[in-house]
């Protein structure tokens, strides 16, 4: 355990020594602000109309209205943000001509990977935590519900650890950064919109889509559904991608 931290504090060094984690934080933090900006402002102007019809107005929910669709645009902004954080993992080791004397250390494989892993789930946990301070605005002038906000969280941390570990798999396989963030990002875009495919398809087809799809588990979370097979599926995502990962360097080691 030691080691793996060790290995995460220097990876996290080499982010906040370097532009890297702060351009992308600051980027996170201002579209997920400009976002929550906008759904409060549609959400107070709902409130007042409805605020003549007491029969509607009561039915007003600020989590559906404006958590809901806020942890939905901060998923894709981190699908966009995540590849910018593990492209440089392994490739930039083996560009620079480091990768050997890593892997001929005495930490093991899964220590490195896992070192490094946990660099970057720190990262997304930072990002998620300082826009966590937007929700103290809504508890000052409203009354959300607490149980579904923190299942939200919840799925977004979960969700960008499964993006993450994809992340670190494609970074191992090559050199170049901008390769590495690319074939994360269609990967992970490609997963997200399965289910419109499966809205499209039908029977066992329509099932087998919608589950490997990161929307349909994370929706439910975002309505406050916490469902043990939506936590099976993000941490089997990660563990996968990891084991790739694994392998990838498992066999170069060697060779």
């Amino acid at each position: 355990m030691k080691n793996i931290w060790f290995l995460a504090k220097k990876e996290l060094l080499a982010y906040f020594t370097s532009p890297i984690a702060y351009v992308v934080i600051a980027v996170f933090l201002l579209l997920v602000g400009f976002f929550f900006y906008s759904l409060v402002w549609w959400f107070n102007s709902q409130a007042m109309q409805l605020a003549q019809n007491p029969a509607y107005y009561q039915q007003i929910n600020i989590n559906q209205m404006v958590f809901s669709p806020l942890f939905h645009n901060m998923s894709i902004i981190l699908l966009l943000m995540l590849p910018l954080l593990t492209m440089r993992l392994f490739a930039e080791e083996k560009k620079i001509g480091t990768e050997e004397l890593l892997f001929t250390s005495p930490v093991s494989i899964n220590q490195i990977i896992l070192g490094k892993y946990l660099a970057t789930l720190i990262v997304l946990a930072v990002m998620l935590l300082l826009t966590g301070l937007l929700s103290l605005f809504t508890f000052a002038y409203g009354n959300p519900e607490v149980a579904p906000l923190l299942d939200g969280y919840l799925g977004l941390f979960l969700m960008g650890a499964a993006f993450l570990a994809i992340g670190i798999f494609y970074s191992s396989l090559t050199e170049n950064q901008i390769v590495a963030a690319i074939l994360t990002f269609g990967t992970l875009l490609l997963f997200w919109v399965l289910s419109w495919a499966g809205s499209a398809a039908g029977g066992i087809w329509k099932d087998a889509l919608n589950y490997v799809s990161f929307f349909q588990h994370f929706d439910d979370m975002t309505r406050g559904i916490l469902d043990t097979s939506d936590l099976v599926y993000y941490l089997s995502f990660s563990f996968f991608g990891l084991f790739l990962t694994h392998s990838v360097i498992q066999s170069r080691r060697w060779r």
